[in-house]
């Protein structure tokens, strides 16, 4: 089935507070969901009602067409989970923490060997594979949680916060494997990393307060920035008044702002439409000398404010 993972009106209350407030998605194969959204937002608890280590106040959770609630040993069976903080025995060595996970998961033989030998190649924790967890630095011990997730070749993934505590080269890599895993499994990726939404991600769940903000493509999301299609331009011998009072002359431009250092203006186009082109041709037929102009695609850091905090800094 194409449909891995159905998430429908989903709350987690814990007194008073409302942890998750209705939340309702879906995650199909081959797809892989940033679950974003600031801390407190109702992410992790999210995750822990999709994985059954939390049951859920109301609403429903399906993986792989198994309840959560009426199944879960199918559930379980179905995902491989990377929850906040990457707990391990702090006295195993990682060796003998994968065959531990592969005697629960019930694989035995020459199959639990192939598999902890795969999941430790792909994480790229051989060479530490007899050192004792509690001895690994914060990324390694991330990477054991990690090799643990997929040891048993899970249709389903969910990671929380998989990149926490990597440096950048450890970061591509988990970033490489997980695009080298997405083509067959389902994956929900927790991150506030937003650079991540580009880097993993094929669409996005924005998530504050326990409610859902926003759903949809990374596109989408960036075009919500104010600076989405705005150009930066800058012409040669052209005095700033003088620039500035004929861009915003032009019907197709809203707004024009000097950019820091005189290094030219920045131009917000009408209804966020694409106008590179247009403006450059503009300041051609005024027998100008376009110095510099390229267009931006949008700022997702201002996006992220403006949806989870009203646009306060």
């Amino acid at each position: 089935m194409s449909l891995r993972i159905e998430i429908d009106n989903l709350a987690k209350h814990f007194g008073a507070i409302k942890a998750v407030d209705g939340v309702s998605f879906s995650v199909r194969k081959g797809e892989v969901l940033g679950f974003l959204g600031p801390n407190g937002a109702g992410k992790s608890t999210t995750m822990k009602m999709v994985t059954g280590f939390l049951t859920p106040t109301r609403g429903t959770v399906r993986v792989c067409g198994h309840d959560v609630l009426q199944d879960p040993i199918a559930v379980k069976a179905s995902l491989g989970y990377l929850p906040e903080g990457a707990p391990a025995y702090a006295d195993m060595t990682p060796d003998g923490f994968l065959k531990f996970i592969a005697d629960i998961r019930g694989i035995s033989g020459k199959e639990k060997q192939m598999a902890v030998d795969s999941a430790a190649e792909r994480a790229q924790i051989k060479h530490v594979m007899y050192q004792p967890i509690e001895t690994l630095s914060k990324g390694y011990k991330r990477r054991v949680g990690l090799s643990q997730a997929i040891l048993h070749n899970p249709p389903v993934l969910i990671l929380d916060e998989p990149t926490d505590g990597l440096d950048p080269n450890q970061k591509h890599e988990v970033r490489t494997l997980i695009n080298d895993m997405a083509h067959d499994k389902a994956i929900i990726i927790s991150t506030h990393i937003l650079e991540e939404v580009h880097a993993l991600c094929h669409r996005n769940v924005l998530i504050a307060n326990g409610k859902i903000k926003f759903d949809g493509t990374p596109h989408e999301l960036e075009a919500m920035s104010r600076y989405h299609n705005a150009v930066c331009v800058s012409v040669v011998d052209v005095e700033p008044e003088q620039l500035s009072a004929f861009l915003q002359s032009l019907n197709y431009v809203q707004e024009v702002e000097s950019l820091p250092g005189n290094r030219g203006f920045r131009v917000y186009p009408l209804g966020g439409q694409q106008i590179t082109a247009e403006l450059s041709q503009s300041i051609r037929d005024n027998n100008w000398q376009v110095d510099s102009l390229h267009a931006e695609h949008g700022r997702l850091d201002e996006v992220f404010r403006t949806i989870t905090m009203g646009g306060q800094k």
